[in-house]
């Protein structure tokens, strides 16, 4: 099911899941140079298609599409709901200490610094992240992280915390540590809102 400028894992008539290519913009941006998108090339196909969720620029991996206004309420509301199981592949600078854990910190906007974002126990939301150590390197970590919130830039504001920075990171890391950010949506799972049926997409990182 791939189409010459997008590859699609699923589609029926309620939702479909494709994959978004590093670099590339999850939703159409500000000014004219900033309008190709993955959502925009979605709806060239399937003009029915509405966003559910978004990732980051620099983030490749697995975005679900609903079709038509009520399944994106239906959709979305799984997300608010945390029922929608994502699971993400990173390589991160450093050996963790723990080969596994989480991480618990409050997310705010800086303001001072958009779009960065922030640990503030304060005014933070709260804002959780599972990971697992997947591959130990001298000085390098490879991990399987998920989010069980779904805060702006909190998988990568969240392993800076442990002073563990994505590769390639070049809001909160080194840009030139790697020649893109190493963090790849590699997995989704939930249960389709009309059939029941449990569905599981997976797309293994091409780094």
């Amino acid at each position: 099911m791939n189409y010459p400028d997008v590859e699609l894992l699923f589609n029926d008539d309620y939702l479909l899941v494709a994959v978004k290519p590093a670099g590339l913009l999850s939703v159409p941006g500000r000014g004219p140079d900033k309008q190709d998108c993955l959502s925009a090339r979605v709806q060239a196909h399937f003009p029915d298609t509405l966003v559910v969720h978004r990732l980051d620029m620099a983030t490749s991996g697995l975005m679900l599409f609903a079709r038509g206004a009520e399944m994106q309420r239906k959709l979305s509301m799984m997300f608010q709901d945390r029922v929608m199981d994502k699971r993400y592949i990173a390589v991160c600078a450093g050996k963790l200490e723990h080969p596994q854990g989480e991480i618990d910190l409050p997310i705010a906007p800086d303001w001072a610094n958009r779009p960065l974002q922030r640990i503030d126990v304060e005014i933070g939301k709260p804002s959780l992240t599972r990971y697992r150590l997947l591959l130990q390197e001298s000085d390098r970590s490879r991990v399987e992280l998920e989010p069980v919130t779904g805060r702006t830039h909190q998988l990568r504001l969240h392993l800076t915390s442990l002073g563990h920075p994505i590769l390639g990171d070049a809001l909160y890391g080194d840009e030139d540590s790697a020649p893109r950010l190493l963090l790849h949506a590699f997995m989704l799972r939930f249960t389709h809102p009309i059939s029941g049926e449990l569905l599981t997409f997976e797309h293994e990182p091409s780094f």
